[in-house]
This record gives C-alpha cells, sequence and structure tokens, in this order.
C-alpha cells in the first residue's frame, strides 16, 4: 500500500516560470521588426514590393497635405 502525507496550502512548492510568462515579460519588438520578422519565417517576399509601394503613397498624402505641397504638385 502507498503512503501519501498529507500536504498543505503551506506546503506546495511556488510555480516554476514556463517559456510562456518568461516571454509575456520580454519587451514588444517594434512594428517593422514583427513585419520582417513575418516576412522572413513566412517566406512571404512577394509582400515586400506591396508594402513599399503602399508606405510610399501614404508619404506622398502625408507631405502633400505639408508645407511641401507645391514642390510635390510640381513634379507631376
Amino acid at each position: 500500500m502507498i503512503e501519501s502525507t498529507p500536504t498543505t496550502p503551506a506546503s506546495k512548492p511556488a510555480p516554476q516560470p514556463n517559456e510562456f510568462s518568461a516571454q509575456a515579460g520580454e519587451p514588444q519588438p517594434s512594428l517593422t521588426a514583427e513585419l520582417l520578422d513575418f516576412l522572413v519565417n513566412n517566406k512571404a517576399w512577394w509582400l515586400t514590393p506591396i508594402i513599399v509601394v503602399l508606405s510610399l503613397v501614404g508619404l506622398l498624402v502625408v507631405a502633400g497635405s505639408s508645407v511641401a505641397a507645391p514642390f510635390i504638385y510640381a513634379l507631376f
């Protein structure tokens, strides 16, 4: 027969930190770092031209509503 000793809540060992809680305590990477990590790990290099073009269009929209607008319109 196996004898068991009763345990009390005070005698339970503290839980060991697991990988999930260790990663939760790390600082979060930036959006650019996460996007680059996604592209590398998933081999989704076909998304790179789309992201670059969308970024350039967004930059053009922001610059078009600033002081640089007359210079941008002269280019077209």
